[in-house]
C-alpha cells in the first residue's frame, strides 16, 4: 500500500509536465496537512496540456490483479499509470478515471483493463499488464481542458484476485 496521507510521502513522487516539449503548465505532488495534493494548472500556450507526477515502487508479488485508489475528485478526469520495461522500452499502461468536486470515492482497478501507451499513442498488441513487471506508479492529467485541477490522494492499495 502506498499512503498517501504520510506526511512524507509526497517527497517520494518526481513531476514531469509538459514543459519537456516546450509547454508551460505546471504541476506536481504536495502534503495538504491531510493527504497528498496533485495539484496545477494546464496550460496549452506553447502546445502543453499535460502535468504528471510518478514515483517508484518495488517488485509486487503476481498475486496482485487489482489495484484500489482513494482520492476526493475536483470535477476533471484523471489517469492512473503504471510503467514497465518491455523489450527494453519504457511502457505506460494507463486507465482513466472521472472524478465529481468535494467527493470522496475509492474506486477499484482491475490490471489486465489498463491500456498500453508508448508516447501517448495506444499499442495494440502490447502483453496485459501485470503486477510482477510494474516499477513505477503515476497520475496523469491531459482531460484539454486548461485551468487549475487538484486531486486530493488518501492511499493506493495493491489486491490480489479475491
Amino acid at each position: 500500500m502506498i499512503d498517501l496521507s504520510a506526511p512524507d510521502e509526497h517527497h517520494q513522487w518526481r513531476a514531469t509536465n509538459d514543459g519537456v516539449m516546450g509547454g508551460l503548465s505546471q504541476g506536481g505532488l504536495s502534503f495538504n496537512g491531510r493527504w497528498s495534493l496533485f495539484s496545477g494548472e494546464l496550460s496549452f500556450r506553447n502546445n502543453g496540456g499535460f502535468s504528471s507526477v510518478n514515483r517508484p515502487i518495488a517488485n509486487l508479488p503476481a498475486a496482485i490483479d487489482r489495484v484500489e485508489l482513494v482520492f476526493i475528485g475536483d470535477g476533471r478526469r484523471y489517469q492512473l499509470r503504471f510503467t514497465t520495461m518491455l523489450d527494453g522500452e519504457l511502457v505506460r499502461y494507463k486507465h482513466e478515471f472521472a472524478t465529481v468536486q468535494g467527493q470522496r470515492h475509492s474506486k477499484r482497478f482491475i490490471l489486465r483493463d489498463f491500456q498500453a501507451t508508448f508516447r501517448g499513442r495506444l499499442i495494440s498488441d502490447a502483453p496485459s499488464l501485470k503486477a510482477e513487471a510494474i516499477n513505477q506508479v503515476g497520475l496523469l492529467i491531459a482531460d484539454k481542458q486548461p485551468g487549475p485541477f487538484a486531486l486530493q490522494l488518501v492511499q493506493l492499495q495493491f489486491l490480489p484476485a479475491p
